[in-house]
C-alpha cells in the first residue's frame, strides 16, 4: 500500500479513485498532476462539478439530463415529435445524436430493468413514457435499448405495454452485434442499424 507524506494527498487519491475506473495509481497521477498545475486549473474543475451536481435539471419532458426545464432536443421544432426514441440513459442520446441519421425526440428510462441489481419496472421512467403515449401524437415507438440480456429483457416489457396502441413498434436493426451497448458502436454502423431499423415483432421468433 502507498505509504502518503500528506494526509490532504491521501484524501485527495481516495476520493478521486471512487470514480468508475479510476485505481488509486491513476489517482495519484491525476492528484500530482493538479498539484503540478496552476491553482486555476484546480479551482476551475472543482467550480465545474460543484455547478453540475447542485444545476444539472432532467428535461420535463423526456427525462434527459438538461441545463433547463426542457432539453434542447425538445424545444427544437424541427424535431419530428412523431417519432420517439427509448434509449436507457444520456450516453445513449449522445451515440446516437452523433450518428446524424435520427432526427425523432427521445424517452430516457433512466436505466433498464435488471432485477439482479434491485431495479424494477417502477424504477424506470415508464409509467412517464406511457402518459406521453396516451396523450397523443407519437406515430412510432423505436426501442433503442442496448442488445444485452437487460436491454431485451426491457425491450420486450415495453412492446407488451406499447402493442396495446395504434403505434409502429420498431427497434435497432442487427448491426448491433448481441451485447453491445449503444454508446460503444462506431457511428457509421449504429447510425445505418438506425436507417434499416426493423418491426419489433420481427426479433422475436415466434410472432405475437
Amino acid at each position: 500500500m502507498t505509504s502518503f507524506s500528506s494526509k490532504l494527498l491521501e484524501t485527495a487519491v481516495a476520493e478521486l479513485s471512487r470514480l468508475p475506473g479510476v485505481g488509486k495509481r491513476t489517482a495519484l497521477r491525476l492528484a500530482l498532476h493538479l498539484l503540478r498545475e496552476d491553482p486555476s486549473v484546480s479551482e476551475s474543475l472543482g467550480s465545474a462539478l460543484i455547478k453540475l451536481r447542485s444545476e444539472i435539471k432532467y428535461c420535463a419532458v423526456c427525462h434527459n439530463i438538461s441545463d433547463h426545464d426542457v432539453c434542447e432536443i425538445c424545444k427544437n421544432p424541427q424535431r419530428n415529435k412523431a417519432i420517439l426514441c427509448v434509449v436507457e440513459d444520456l450516453r445513449d442520446v449522445m451515440a446516437i445524436e452523433t450518428t446524424g441519421q435520427y432526427f425523432g425526440v427521445y424517452h430516457v428510462l433512466g436505466g433498464k430493468i435488471s432485477p439482479i441489481d434491485g431495479v424494477g419496472p417502477a424504477d424506470l421512467t415508464i409509467e412517464e413514457l406511457m402518459a406521453r403515449i396516451g396523450n397523443g401524437g407519437i406515430e412510432e415507438v423505436f426501442l433503442a435499448l442496448s442488445s444485452t440480456l437487460e436491454g431485451d429483457t426491457t425491450n420486450y416489457y415495453l412492446y407488451k405495454l406499447l402493442k396495446e396502441h395504434p403505434l409502429k413498434i420498431t427497434t435497432i436493426a442487427r448491426g448491433i452485434s448481441v451485447g453491445d451497448e449503444l454508446e460503444y458502436a462506431d457511428e457509421i454502423t449504429l447510425g445505418r442499424s438506425i436507417i434499416q431499423r426493423i418491426p419489433f415483432e420481427s426479433t422475436l421468433g415466434g410472432g405475437k
